[in-house]
């Protein structure tokens, strides 16, 4: 059921999203179907940016470790072969660095393309066939456009499904629902495009090699909680890593991060997106595995708009049943 349901979530989603731009354009008097697939071309457009952003910095790591490889061999060895020695425990270092030199050669590859070819297919499947990726990738792309077509005639013919005397309420929790997600889609923007401009410049001044599309990476994961800013200051400090070595850098980097969980955690994140979302981090971190299982990658990226919603919809029962006759007696 995952399978058939994901690519319509992930298509009204994406038509959310899309949804101020196309009544921009409709606002400048184009054509309805035309503002409808300039809003699509202009979210392909950010959507391939970002896969050419993360193309770009697998192309700059991955030299750097297969040819950086033997010298960490070569290091590990020094530090770990007298210790081993006390225990008289021998290792055959030079078949060692060769085999594990062949195996970074054999899966990785010098401009990433294969790489980046299979992390798009991992992306668009979520555990599919290619086959069943690319009907999601048109279906998608199909129900997007249509929910931009007719945004307002959709939503009628469900008001119409309600009965009369449940359609105040359902409007209510639907316009709480449609605020609370406003408010976290346009503060996760500024806070994304803030937080951009920090790191690109902060990993800029320490020295980093590719510290833009590294800040740019950083500050787009932002959207996942918690771990998307562990992958973005591990790639930071595996870039250090290959570039300068256990050095200063290294406490430059982890300045430059911890400075930006402060700006973001204490000051951009409360004020530009709000706390009224008001989910603990372990259910935080409970919906990012759940959604994540339930839906692939896309339950991942739309776990926390997802949980917000269904937290109105439990505060408003909870409200309920606390003004029930049977809770109070």
């Amino acid at each position: 059921m995952a399978e058939i349901f994901t690519p319509f979530l992930a298509a009204f989603i994406l038509a959310y999203i899309l949804r101020p731009v196309c009544t921009w354009l409709g606002r400048q008097r184009l054509p309805h179907p035309v503002a409808a697939l300039i809003s699509m071309v202009l979210g392909l457009i950010v959507l391939f940016s970002i896969l050419a952003l993360f193309g770009s910095l697998l192309k700059q790591e991955i030299p750097l470790i297969r040819s950086q490889a033997p010298d960490w061999i070569q290091n590990i060895q020094a530090w770990l072969e007298p210790k081993l020695v006390q225990f008289h425990i021998q290792l055959d270092w030079g078949s060692l660095q060769t085999s594990a030199t062949q195996k970074i050669t054999q899966h990785l590859s010098d401009n990433a393309d294969s790489l980046m070819s299979t992390t798009f297919d991992t992306v668009l499947m979520s555990g599919s066939s290619l086959a069943t990726a690319f009907i999601n990738s048109v279906l998608i792309l199909f129900v997007m456009f249509y929910l931009l077509l007719d945004w307002h005639h959709f939503f009628q013919f469900l008001k119409k499904l309600i009965p009369v005397r449940a359609q105040a309420t359902v409007q209510q929790l639907a316009m709480q629902a449609d605020a609370l997600l406003s408010q976290y889609l346009r503060g996760m923007f500024i806070v994304i495009t803030i937080m951009a401009t920090y790191y690109s410049c902060g990993l800029s001044l320490v020295g980093l090699n590719g510290a833009i599309p590294l800040g740019i990476f950083t500050a787009l994961m932002i959207v996942i909680p918690y771990i998307g800013i562990a992958l973005g200051f591990s790639l930071a400090i595996i870039t250090t890593l290959l570039q300068f070595g256990v050095d200063i850098h290294m406490i430059g980097v982890m300045a430059v991060y911890g400075g930006g969980q402060m700006i973001e955690g204490f000051f951009l994140t409360p004020r530009l997106v709000g706390e009224r979302i008001g989910l603990h981090p372990v259910a935080v971190l409970f919906a990012l595995l759940f959604f994540g299982q339930l839906f692939g990658f896309f339950g991942v990226l739309l776990a926390l708009p997802i949980s917000a919603v269904t937290l109105v919809l439990v505060k408003f029962a909870w409200q309920r049943y606390q003004q029930s006759s049977w809770y109070q007696k």
